[in-house]
């Protein structure tokens, strides 16, 4: 399985940046994992969101070519562990394409992004930054390729 995390930015924080790459690290143990850190808009105001979000979604498009896209949204589908254990491995016997999974910068995602999306995907229906959902995901993905492999993992 090839896993692909796709996102604006590098994350600035560097304790958030040691989780990053602890979990980054575990998800390797399973598979394949490439983390894919765009390039961010910077200088631009938030009154011009639509143009930050294209400017954002021009760097991220250039990766999901041939890839399964999942995108993180606020309105996507939710999942317990083991739903999403169930789903990761689906994928991986329904398809030898990449799981893309993207994370929008601080403004979200462009809707042209959204919409060449294969899955939409929730994390929760709270808001978290988009530095902490890149942890959560990761974290989430570890969590699930434990509970395909049959390994204990703390709940």
């Amino acid at each position: 399985m090839r896993l692909i995390f796709l996102w604006p930015g590098k994350t600035k924080s560097p304790e958030l940046r040691d989780l990053q790459d602890f979990f980054a690290a575990r998800i390797r143990g399973f598979a394949t994992c490439d983390i894919i850190a765009t390039r961010e808009a910077r200088g631009l105001e938030e009154k011009f969101a639509d143009k930050i979000k294209d400017l954002e979604a021009r760097g991220l498009e250039k990766h999901l070519d041939g890839a399964y896209v999942i995108s993180l949204e606020d309105g996507g589908k939710e999942m317990t562990s083991h739903e999403f254990a169930r789903f990761l491995h689906g994928r991986e016997r329904d398809s030898g394409k990449p799981l893309a999974f993207v994370v929008g910068g601080f403004l979200g995602l462009a809707d042209r992004i959204v919409e060449k999306a294969d899955m939409r995907l929730s994390l929760s229906r709270m808001t978290f930054s988009h530095e902490l959902a890149r942890i959560l995901l990761l974290e989430q993905v570890y969590r699930a390729l434990t509970i395909i492999g049959g390994r204990q993992y703390a709940k």
